[in-house]
């Protein structure tokens, strides 16, 4: 028999994603209907650590929503209670276990289940405090589209169309000046955004982290254009891509943490030096993740908000509502954490790029496949 519910609670964990406020909106206006009291989180975690974070939801506050960015209830990617930084008197930093007091705070607050929103790092919170006992659902969201279990996570569709729109702007200009240009984009690990940007987009060059590229196998692509008298070429670089025997390119910012970045420069200074050609470097960077979300994500975050309400209804805890075509199921937490979902190599759409005859940096067609 389900437990009866009377208050839930919603929070958006990690970096922020076109869709997140349309996921609060269903959730919230479906919580609402079965009479359900609705807390919002601030800033990820936090709001279960400082009550001041904590917020009421209802239909006024979610109304006209679903078509902004960003989050009202904040999004951090930082604040996680497994791992709570803490200042010793030495100066030192350490990390502490502050779970516990999420628990306690999660009873006394009278909540009966929590709607987590995020990607991987929220999904390993949400498991880790349903192994402490509370009810929890996930959501799943990332531009990266990198989290298993699901087909796609809501986010990815709009910062596919942002990156896209931009490639298509460069054609005109690349190919006034006769230039390379280098589009660097986001993904981390993940190659699911280049892919499908750089083949909506028609660009001659895709680099992904599945793929170690040959940086003479992306210059001969070039110089073949080149000799056709397409004296420009557009490739679009992966942030996490590498080359072969090397490693991804971090940067480093003041004191925190290093960040993937840096390799569409890196490769537009290797094409120049070696074709000779002028090469830019353009690096799209958080405009993936901000405006408006796509028709498609709207859609697919109310589905989703929806049906995480409708599990926590039905009794479901431990889980992470995904998209299995043409429905919304469910997978086990356990089976989401600590993994990633990268692009296969065989997949149809690495085929179809190879077959309208798009680099992507290794030498297969030497091979004779393509």
């Amino acid at each position: 028999m389900p437990q009866r519910i009377r208050r839930i609670a919603i929070t958006t964990g990690g970096g922020d994603a076109p869709g997140l406020n349309a996921v609060v909106r269903a959730a919230v206006l479906s919580a609402k209907r079965r009479g359900w009291d609705v807390l919002g989180i601030r800033r990820g975690y936090e709001g279960l650590l400082d009550p001041e974070k904590l917020v009421q939801l209802d239909r006024e506050s979610v109304r006209g929503i679903t078509h902004l960015g960003g989050s009202i209830l904040g999004a951090t990617n930082k604040g996680n209670p497994l791992r709570w930084p803490v200042k010793l008197p030495s100066g030192e930093i350490t990390a502490v276990d502050r779970t516990p007091e999420v628990v306690a705070n999660f009873h006394r607050l009278g909540i009966d289940a929590l709607i987590a929103i995020g990607g991987d790092g929220s999904m390993r919170i949400a498991h880790a405090l349903s192994q402490q006992g509370l009810p929890v659902v996930g959501v799943p969201k990332t531009i990266d589209n990198d989290l298993p279990g699901t087909v796609l996570t809501f986010g990815f569709d709009t910062a596919v169309g942002v990156a896209t729109e931009a490639i298509d702007r460069l054609h005109s200009t690349a190919e006034a000046h006769e230039r390379v240009f280098t589009v660097e984009l986001m993904g981390r690990y993940a190659g699911w955004i280049a892919l499908h940007a750089g083949i909506a987009a028609t660009a001659d060059v895709i680099l992904i982290p599945e793929i170690p590229f040959d940086i003479d196998a992306v210059c001969r692509k070039i110089m073949e254009r080149e000799a056709l008298g397409r004296h420009f070429s557009i490739v679009v670089v992966a942030e996490g891509a590498r080359p072969v025997g090397g490693e991804m390119v971090f940067q480093q910012r003041g004191d925190g943490p290093s960040r993937l970045g840096g390799i569409g420069e890196l490769v537009a200074r290797q094409i120049e030096e070696r074709t000779g050609k002028e090469a830019r470097n353009l690096v799209l960077g958080h405009l993936q993740r901000g405006g408006s979300p796509s028709a498609f994500d709207r859609v697919t975050a109310q589905r989703f908000g929806a049906a995480a309400v409708q599990v926590v209804a039905d009794g479901g805890r431990g889980v992470m509502v995904a998209l299995d075509p043409p429905e919304i199921k469910t997978v086990p937490l356990a089976d989401v954490i600590d993994k990633l979902s990268l692009v296969p190599l065989d997949c149809d759409t690495v085929k179809t790029a190879r077959d309208i005859g798009i680099c992507l940096g290794d030498s297969w067609e030497e091979r004779g496949v393509w």
